[in-house]
């Protein structure tokens, strides 16, 4: 590799994702602006992943690391400290990027040089490799649309404005943040490295579908016990923000209420699909005393009078299972660590 520092480091830490991690890569090398380099950290020492790496490596921008598994941060962190672009990005070894995601986001760097970071849209597809009609934003139910022009706040982002993580973050204040580091602290990375820039730094969010980001079969929905975890991790990311503004707190409590909402609407489905009628009730109840929709009430109103025949068709349980996902953002990315 040459001497010269490229704009871009891509951090991809890979483990069981064998499948997926090729077309990562390719997805990389077809960018149409080349200043880059992608550090792949073998983050479990899996032969066919190492192969995988290696047999690209005719391109000098592609580097292979390998450790024993220290979980999703310790393989970003361990690509983060040979990395050596002018941006960092995070992408996940089964995840994508579109052509002209370096192009783009170089471009709107060099527009502005007060801009700290830029996150981007992404599309959502599944392991068909189809795109989804919805894209990530939309997906997560977020109202407000990224505007480009005005700095992200932490009203923004405790309303659920999170930057798909997929962003370009500038090295001086990836390094001064600590990345992904979670210091020992039970938070998500990709929300807690936000709650440490905003304000202190710019960050910008475009409209453009630069991503891609993958929904696969084998995501944590299907384990009601990670998906308790995962939701009361992201609790206590957004909780840790502790805000003391009152706008910023009504942001805060309302995500919070949204996620507890969809927890209680998970529970309630649980139950509901083991004949637990009782417990499917409380938890609809609960659900509702978060978020009055029409759609918890609803619910309430067919567990009291037609469980039976919720059972038996159950659209109940695709519905809140795609709203846990879509909640979240990042649900199914978990899983994939």
């Amino acid at each position: 590799m040459g001497t010269s520092v490229p704009a871009f480091s891509f951090l991809t830490t890979a483990y069981k994702t064998e499948d997926y991690l090729g077309d990562t890569i390719d997805s990389v090398v077809a960018q149409t602006f080349s200043d880059w380099e992608l550090i792949v950290v073998d983050n479990g020492m899996s032969d066919e992943i190492a192969a995988i790496v290696e047999s690209r490596s005719n391109d000098e921008r592609i580097r292979l690391v390998r450790q024993e598994n220290k979980g999703y941060d310790g393989g970003v962190m361990a690509a983060s400290e040979i990395a050596t672009g002018r941006y960092i990005v995070v992408l996940d070894s089964d995840d994508q990027i579109m052509p002209a995601f370096c192009d783009t986001i170089s471009r709107a760097f060099d527009a502005d040089p007060h801009i700290d970071a830029i996150g981007c849209d992404a599309y959502r597809f599944d392991d068909s490799g189809a795109d989804l009609p919805t894209g990530y934003y939309r997906s997560t139910n977020v109202k407000q649309k990224p505007d480009p022009a005005s700095p992200l706040t932490l009203t923004d982002l405790l309303g659920g404005l999170v930057p798909y993580y997929t962003a370009a973050i500038r090295r001086e204040a990836w390094e001064a943040v600590g990345g992904y580091d979670r210091g020992g602290e039970e938070l998500h990375e990709s929300v807690a490295i936000w709650i440490r820039m905003v304000g202190k730094y710019d960050i910008r969010v475009l409209p453009q579908r630069l991503a891609r980001f993958r929904l696969r079969g084998d995501s944590m929905t299907r384990d009601p016990a990670k998906v308790e975890s995962f939701m009361a991790e992201l609790e206590r990311s957004f909780a840790w923000a502790a805000p003391s503004d009152p706008k910023e707190k009504a942001a805060l409590d309302k995500t919070l209420r949204t996620f507890r909402y969809w927890v209680f609407l998970h529970r309630a489905q649980q139950a509901l699909l083991a004949g637990r009628d009782r417990d499917a009730r409380t938890s609809a109840r609960e659900a509702f005393g978060q978020r009055r929709t029409v759609r918890a009430a609803a619910i309430i109103v067919s567990v009291n009078t037609i469980p039976g025949v919720l059972r038996r068709i159950h659209p109940l349980k695709q519905r809140i299972t795609e709203r846990v996902a879509h909640t979240a953002g990042r649900v199914v990315t978990a899983v994939k660590r």
